[in-house]
């Protein structure tokens, strides 16, 4: 039987915060009537902010700033594909707040995959 790697357990960890952290300020600005493309940047940009030290350090055992760029450009990825789900799924009237945290998993997953082989390739 295959175990996921300590990394990936770790990723799972620091991932749930850095949803958290996110997924809230992105409600809450939907709350507070933003338009959701307004409220996914916002809480992108905050969330990369927040999450390139968290990942960096925690998940992939590495403190080097100079990776913030090719991290900012995954980033911009995840946020292009965001507004793609949530308007796809907005086109059959799904709820935003529904939206928003059903595309959450598929989204951490492809973060954590982007990551591993873009930005922190050498990490262990």
């Amino acid at each position: 039987m295959h175990y996921p790697s300590k990394r990936f357990l770790r990723f799972l960890v620091v991932g749930t915060i850095n949803t958290l952290f996110g997924y809230s300020l992105f409600a809450l600005l939907i709350a507070l009537n933003f338009h959701y493309e307004i409220a996914a940047l916002i809480s992108t940009i905050c969330g990369v902010l927040f999450n390139f030290k968290t990942i960096g350090v925690m998940v992939f055992k590495n403190k080097n700033n100079n990776l913030i760029f090719k991290f900012i450009g995954i980033y911009a990825i995840i946020y292009l594909i965001q507004i793609i789900l949530i308007k796809q799924l907005l086109s059959y009237k799904i709820n935003l707040f529904i939206a928003g945290g059903l595309i959450l998993l598929p989204l951490a997953l492809l973060s954590y995959t982007l990551n591993k082989i873009f930005v922190f390739p050498k990490s262990q």
